[in-house]
């Protein structure tokens, strides 16, 4: 029997020590969820790189401000309800 693992991308092989106890629960938190512990790990990974990625947004929008095409939208999202809504408040009652 051969057995291989598609990815859809090209990966790399990581390799890091961790005490007994956090080897254990990743474990039995990989075979609670039914993943391998890889996928468990990978996906940890990522959210943990997208965490820290996110810091530095803030500064980034100060620094790049969105231009007048982009800002357009928000006059939109401003609009509130089309139609007042506010003769419904008791008609559930």
């Amino acid at each position: 029997m051969c057995r291989h693992t598609r990815y859809g991308c090209r990966m790399t092989m990581l390799s890091f020590r961790v005490d007994e106890g956090a080897a254990r629960e990743a474990q039995q938190w990989a075979e609670r969820l039914g993943v391998d512990r890889s996928e468990l790990l990978r996906e940890a990974l990522r959210r943990h790189l997208d965490r820290l990625a996110s810091e530095a947004d803030g500064d980034r929008w100060i620094a790049e401000p969105l231009a007048a095409g982009e800002r357009a939208l928000s006059e939109i999202a401003d609009w509130g309800p089309a139609e007042d809504w506010t003769d419904w408040a008791n008609a559930a009652r």
